[in-house]
């Protein structure tokens, strides 16, 4: 059974349909275990030119589809793609990852930022997708994904990855209107792309959250919570149907307040244990994940045993079964085989 007749399993399983079995899907799931992505990477070794090439953005999303059959098959992009279009020029540097070329840590540089328009700006995105869709062929949902706010401001005031954030909570509590003005932005932004990628064929979008949880619950609640909340609220006023998924690695102490939200699922990693995540969440909303990444270095035995775990602690439905975060570097692409066979093997 893929699901109902008109929608996946996978989206089946997160509005609450009855279902045979939790949907599988992987963050990451190119590129960091696959030899056919790191081949290609060897023949077009930007990334910009790897995510904006319509072909390339398509063959590599489809490249674990054609493997594993995964429930979910989401578009090969970067939650940084928007940057450049925004004035915020990056690129991704090997072995750095995101690099900023200006930070933004003045008003000024802050105020210079447009807000996103996705239809003139990324049309390969919305092309991708639709082909994407055309691919898959309802066989399983095509995901979207977008950063959030707060991570998005992270990246551009800190001026790549970081440890501590202390660049952005300087100014965050120091000239807190600066980091304003750029997180409202993102939200407007990030709420038109989502629209943009639904309206162009994605089935449900992830908002990740990376950084978020690196603050305190109630700098939380100022910096990141509202921002999330009214880029759910515009999506609803216009796609209230479309499955919005959540994930922010480290959400342990932040689980009832990614609630707040609004959104349809909560993601969460592996630091939480998934019986007291669902507990904590309740039962009227869908979780994701939430399997240990290092279990793929496991005997197929060792990551059977946690997959069953997992999803017996979740119960038998609103669950969508993935990592608790991406893939891991030097993952063996036949340990990745397994999971998905265990996983599709199981039945409520």
């Amino acid at each position: 059974m893929v699901g109902t007749a008109e929608k996946p399993l996978l989206v089946s399983a997160i509005k609450g349909k009855k279902v045979e079995r939790p949907p599988v899907w992987l963050m990451r799931q190119a590129g960091r275990y696959m030899k056919s992505y790191q081949l290609l990477c060897e023949r077009y070794p930007s990334f910009c030119e790897r995510s904006e090439n319509v072909d390339l953005v398509v063959e590599i999303s489809l490249q674990p589809w054609k493997v594993f059959k995964p429930d979910g098959v989401i578009l090969f992009s970067d939650i940084l793609t928007p940057l450049p279009r925004m004035n915020i020029p990056f690129d991704i540097v090997k072995g750095k990852g995101p690099v900023i070329f200006d930070p933004l840590r003045t008003a000024v540089a802050v105020d210079e930022v447009r807000e996103f328009v996705p239809e003139e700006w990324v049309p390969y995105v919305g092309q991708a997708l639709n082909l994407l869709r055309e691919e898959v062929n309802n066989e399983a949902a095509v995901l979207g994904f977008v950063g959030a706010p707060f991570t998005l401001a992270s990246y551009c005031v800190e001026g790549s990855s970081s440890k501590n954030l202390s660049k952005i909570k300087k100014m965050a509590f120091s000239e807190p209107a600066i980091i304003h003005n750029l997180l409202q932005k993102f939200a407007t932004s990030m709420a038109n792309y989502i629209k943009y990628q639904a309206d162009n064929g994605a089935q449900a979008v992830q908002i990740f959250d990376s950084w978020a949880t690196e603050l305190s619950p109630v700098d939380f609640e100022e910096f990141s919570l509202p921002y999330l909340k009214q880029i759910v609220d515009r999506v609803r006023e216009t796609h209230p149907e479309l499955p919005l998924i959540l994930y922010a690695s480290g959400s342990g102490g932040l689980l009832e307040k990614l609630l707040l939200t609004g959104v349809d699922v909560v993601s969460l990693d592996w630091t939480v244990d998934m019986a007291e995540g669902r507990q904590r969440l309740g039962s009227n909303i869908a979780v994701q994940g939430n399997v240990d990444p290092g279990v793929l270095f496991g005997s197929k035995e060792f990551i059977s045993k946690r997959i069953y775990d997992t999803v017996q602690k979740v119960g038998n439905s609103g669950h969508v079964l993935n990592l608790g975060h991406g893939i891991k570097v030097g993952t063996p692409e036949e340990n990745v085989a397994p999971f998905f066979e265990v996983a599709k093997g199981i039945r409520y």
